[in-house]
């Protein structure tokens, strides 16, 4: 079973302050790639798997789509996800992605944001996504980038003169990784890059896109902030197609 950790009531309180739990889609800096790799939504039955708190469930019915399924493990989300908006052609199902099987043939998309490096079962979920994909339906992810995941201690290094650098250690070690991110003990899967690409071959998906995100020299001057972000990618962007 996934660790349900966005119900714990600590993480929840800290997650929920993120830009991108306040702004929504837009508070996420990859959105604008992310939505440039999404197919035409309008009349499209849509699969949003760890949809939280259904920003781009919202946004899919909003570009025409018919009819959107979010599915989250987390009750705390959906709950906040049915008051955000109350429309006909929304759905939300509280389901532990490790186990959750969509109806065959039923979608033309299934969209996942930040979701799949939680997921021990990559495999099976990957077989069961593509069964629920009509033939040429679209998968569009995005994870942590595997430079992310992969270290032991999940931090930044600061040398004497103030330099910020990521570690890359233990890469090639595929696993569970826990980190204290927001609250202690947070489980997440350390995939490479590599590893990633096979499993989408092996579910019966071929590659259209794959990004290794990391914020613009455009996004830095305005947000500063950002600027050491650009020193290792953020997240990896996946767009691919049932074969």
């Amino acid at each position: 079973m996934t660790q349900n950790i966005y119900d714990d009531e600590t993480f929840f309180a800290g997650y929920s302050r993120l830009p991108r739990s306040v702004h929504g889609l837009d508070g996420a800096p990859e959105w604008p790639v992310l939505r440039s790799m999404l197919p035409d939504l309008r009349d499209k039955r849509v699969l949003d798997l760890g949809c939280g708190f259904g920003w781009f469930c919202r946004f899919a019915v909003g570009e025409g789509a018919a009819s959107v399924l979010g599915v989250d493990v987390s009750g705390n989300m959906l709950a906040r996800a049915r008051r955000e908006a109350d429309d006909s052609r929304i759905r939300y199902e509280l389901a532990d992605l490790e186990s959750f099987v969509p109806a065959a043939g039923a979608f033309d998309l299934a969209y996942s944001s930040l979701a799949f490096h939680y997921i021990a079962g990559l495999n099976a979920l990957f077989g069961r996504v593509h069964a629920a994909l009509k033939p040429g339906g679209a998968l569009v992810c995005s994870v942590e980038h595997p430079i992310m995941t992969a270290p032991v201690r999940q931090e930044w290094l600061v040398d004497a003169d103030g330099r910020a650098s990521w570690p890359v250690n233990g890469y090639l070690d595929e696993g569970e990784r826990v980190s204290n991110w927001l609250a202690e003990g947070v489980v997440k899967r350390h995939r490479t890059i590599a590893t990633y690409l096979d499993l989408l071959r092996a579910g019966g998906f071929s590659l259209d896109r794959l990004v290794e995100w990391g914020p613009s020299r455009e996004q830095v001057a305005s947000e500063p902030s950002w600027a050491r972000e650009r020193e290792r990618p953020f997240f990896l962007l996946i767009a691919a197609r049932r074969s």
